[in-house]
């Protein structure tokens, strides 16, 4: 089986002032499996805009190769089983629901009111069809953006923060929703700012940093901490205070301890010494990281190496230019 989104070395650039080239898509290489929840992430102005209207055909790569449901990007055979929900989607405001979902049915040829009404409803709207896009609430109008996006029932969807702004109770209901789309086999490509929502629903995620991948891969395994809690009781202190070394973190109370240790500080040594003092162990708990902290350190991690990068070119060019202004 094809993947649903694939691109290869994909390179966007663009000319700026005085002719000088601009590079906003760097070698990127995607992976989306069919079926699954992929997360798009990046601070802003770093490129994920850009990648997502080269995968709709919308611009065209500088180079490199992207590739959607198995065919090129912007194969228009291929435009026929996806949909798109913009960030800020767009909608005549003295239109109902009813007559925005009608008027899109109508682009794809689909002359099907009742299949309208059913993707109203299945979105919670059925009972507000009627009312004005005017009356609508901001989660309304990402319920009907998701009703419309769902008319060719698409094989692959991209959606643009598409809880952004929300209302906790419109955030749970959206975030519902496109958990039930994976479950449907639909495959949904997501890129969003609220990083919560993306640790919640997604299986694999891609972190892009001034146009480049510096983090992909399934989330669980992203978010593995590399660290271990374990708590046990019947410890004596004697036996506590041997395990504070290096990072481990111990608490101590009465005769319970907590021992925070890094998995290669060797968890398992803790464990067996604890036994084999008469302790017994309550819990083994890996920790793992939060996404905000992945992303956070990420995006970092890539501007202090480019900063060095940059720093040295500097210093190599500092003696030619001290040179030509002698």
């Amino acid at each position: 089986m094809s993947l649903a989104i694939e691109t290869k070395q994909l390179v966007k650039t663009y000319s700026g002032r005085k002719g000088k080239e601009i590079t906003v898509v760097n070698g990127i290489d995607l992976q989306v499996e069919p079926g699954e929840i992929f997360g798009f992430l990046g601070p802003n102005g770093a490129g994920k805009t850009t990648t997502i209207k080269i995968l709709l055909g919308i611009i065209y790569q500088t180079s490199g190769e992207a590739s959607v449901l198995g065919r090129e990007a912007g194969d228009i055979e291929a435009h026929k089983e996806l949909s798109y929900l913009p960030e800020k989607p767009y909608y005549y405001e003295h239109m109902t629901g009813l007559e925005i979902m009608r008027f899109y049915a109508d682009l794809f040829g689909i002359k099907d009111e009742e299949l309208c009404k059913r993707l109203l409803n299945r979105v919670n709207l059925s009972t507000d069809m009627n009312r004005p896009i005017s009356q609508y609430s901001k989660g309304m109008q990402q319920r009907v953006g998701l009703a419309q996006s769902l008319l060719n029932d698409p094989k692959l969807l991209f959606l643009d923060e598409p809880t952004g702004g929300l209302d906790p109770i419109a955030h749970i209901e959206i975030r519902d929703l496109i958990l039930q789309f994976r479950d449907e086999g639909k495959t949904v490509f997501i890129s969003s700012h609220e990083l919560s929502d993306v640790e919640r629903i997604c299986d694999r995620v891609a972190i892009i940093n001034k146009g480049e991948i510096v983090k992909q891969g399934r989330l669980d395994d992203l978010l593995a901490g590399g660290r271990v809690e374990i708590t046990a009781g019947s410890v004596k202190q004697e036996l506590a205070d041997r395990f504070r070394t290096g990072d481990t973190v111990v608490s101590m109370k009465d005769d319970r301890v907590i021992i925070d240790i890094d998995e290669e500080a060797g968890p398992n040594e803790v464990i067996s010494a604890i036994v084999g003092a008469g302790g017994v162990i309550n819990s083994v708990i890996p920790r793992r990281i939060r996404l905000e902290d992945l992303f956070l350190e990420s995006v970092a991690m890539d501007n202090q190496a480019k900063g060095r990068v940059m720093g040295r070119m500097t210093e190599k060019k500092a003696p030619a230019e001290e040179t030509a202004s002698n």
